[in-house]
């Protein structure tokens, strides 16, 4: 379930204020939009609807990352931790349309995004993060 941020995240956020939550709400509904047209695999998209659902998922990784890197040292139900939450649901939304794609090692994005996340596996992240890289997204994760 997506949550909403409060306003004016910490001071040491890279999120913090009313334009990183204006963003954050701006991109969820716009992801939303492709888990509704997009379906379960990337086999016979139009190339052009695929670039864009990979760049979408490539940056939702990057603004995941450095939400979750700014919330390590947050106390839980702080404005950082928040941020980091949020930050997870937007690149899990944005992986669904993806999540047959096939990453480094034979596993599926759904699989790795989700150990990247949930279960904070490096190596599924270091997976997901050259699956950017190989279609051509690198510079939006970290």
């Amino acid at each position: 379930m997506l949550r909403e941020l409060p306003e004016g995240g910490g001071k040491h956020s890279r999120f913090s204020g009313s334009n990183a939550v204006r963003k954050l709400r701006t991109a969820v509904p716009f992801l939303a939009l492709f888990v509704v047209v997009g379906c379960s695999s990337s086999e016979g998209k139009d190339e052009e609807l695929l670039t864009e659902l990979q760049k979408s998922y490539c940056l939702q990784l990057g603004v995941w990352q450095t939400a979750r890197d700014a919330g390590r040292t947050a106390v839980p139900e702080s404005p950082e931790a928040e941020e980091a939450e949020l930050a997870a649901d937007g690149v899990l939304l944005a992986m669904r349309p993806l999540r047959d794609e096939t990453v480094r090692g034979g596993q599926t994005l759904e699989e790795e995004t989700v150990l990247a996340i949930s279960n904070g596996d490096g190596n599924a992240e270091g997976h997901v993060v050259q699956y950017c890289g190989d279609v051509g997204f690198e510079t939006l994760t970290r």
